[in-house]
């Protein structure tokens, strides 16, 4: 079988692709077919060395495919099944600890990158039904990500106002959970083009915060006194998220895209008595959750292009350059 490897120091320039016997599943594992991943802006800052891997770690931590081994006592799938990989290794259910957020898959333990893994049966769930392994290897690290924080940590409620803030999966994600549940939904953008992908998916309102860098006060007059949740993935300076956040509302920290330290004035936080939750994907059980509702309610993910595992580093280079909408994806 083939996969990709990072090499040490980690660039993009340094992967490779390695020739590799297939594993054999062991007491407890299942053989899975990988078919596609998705990019995540951890598997780019993995990629490029800022999250140090080890050498020859295999990246992506997303991965979708089909079981076509089963090894001793593995009893929960069968050949043939659809299946998801898990973010974490070891967080199969309840809160978050230490212990269980350790191991990130394509960080601390090889990922999806390659032809065949072997991987114990907890670090699967089955993919949504009628999805194509593309539409499904966008789920474990991204909509999971918006799933949890709207869902499980923040309690979003039908009538709700929600802020989404940029392109990413995270962001759509976020947006189609929010109108899933009733939710109206008002989405920051940099550009007209992708304003109207937003108007699309369901977008409520959309500000491009370029022309509108004040765009606290704005996002507050629309939604008659603020959101009540905020999806801040950007990072930074905080002071127009908490503008815009409703008394009692909540902000679902995802991540920093901007790379600047985030920072916000105390006060208005708690004056606001604003609720900052820090999301890092979610557990096994809560995707098992997030399939069912998708079983049951849709959505469709939002795929920008499609690159083959061969073609990888340009796939990250198609990345970094942040004009995608939606998720990028990856064949195998």
């Amino acid at each position: 079988m083939q996969r990709i490897e990072l090499s040490a120091p980690s660039t993009i320039e340094g992967l490779r692709a390695v020739e590799r016997d297939p594993p054999r599943p062991r007491r407890g594992e299942v053989l899975v077919r990988v078919r596609a991943s998705s990019l995540n802006f951890h598997d780019y800052l993995v990629a490029t060395g800022v999250l140090p891997a080890s050498a020859g770690r295999v990246p992506l931590s997303d991965g979708a495919g089909e079981v076509v081994e089963l090894g001793e006592d593995a009893k929960h799938f069968r050949v043939g099944d659809r299946v998801i990989g898990t973010y974490f290794t070891d967080w199969n259910e309840g809160r978050p600890s230490a212990s269980k957020l350790a191991r990130m898959r394509g960080d601390q333990v090889d990922g999806f990158a390659s032809d065949y893994v072997a991987l114990p049966e907890s670090d699967f769930t089955l993919a949504p039904q009628g999805y194509s392994h593309e539409q499904a290897a966008t789920l474990p690290c991204a909509a999971l990500t918006a799933w949890r924080a709207l869902v499980v940590e923040a309690g979003i409620r039908p009538g709700d106002a929600v802020l989404v803030e940029g392109s990413g999966g995270v962001s759509i994600f976020a947006l189609q959970f929010a109108r899933l549940a009733g939710a109206r939904v008002m989405a920051l953008t940099s550009s007209e083009a992708k304003a109207e992908h937003f108007r699309r998916l369901g977008a409520d309102a959309v500000i491009n915060y370029r022309e509108q860098p004040a765009w606290g006060a704005a996002v507050r007059e629309w939604s008659g006194g603020g959101v009540q949740h905020v999806v801040e993935v950007i990072g930074g300076d905080l002071s127009q998220t908490l503008q815009a956040a409703a008394v009692g509302g909540s902000i679902c920290l995802i991540g920093a895209l901007s790379r600047q330290p985030i920072q916000f004035p105390a006060l208005l936080a708690i004056k606001g008595n604003l609720r900052v939750i820090s999301v890092t994907v979610g557990s096994r059980e809560h995707q098992q959750e997030m399939v069912r509702a998708i079983d049951v309610n849709g959505p469709e993910p939002v795929l920008d292009r499609s690159f083959p595992i061969t073609e990888l580093r340009a796939a990250f280079e198609h990345q970094k350059l942040q004009a995608h909408f939606g998720k990028v994806s990856i064949t195998l």
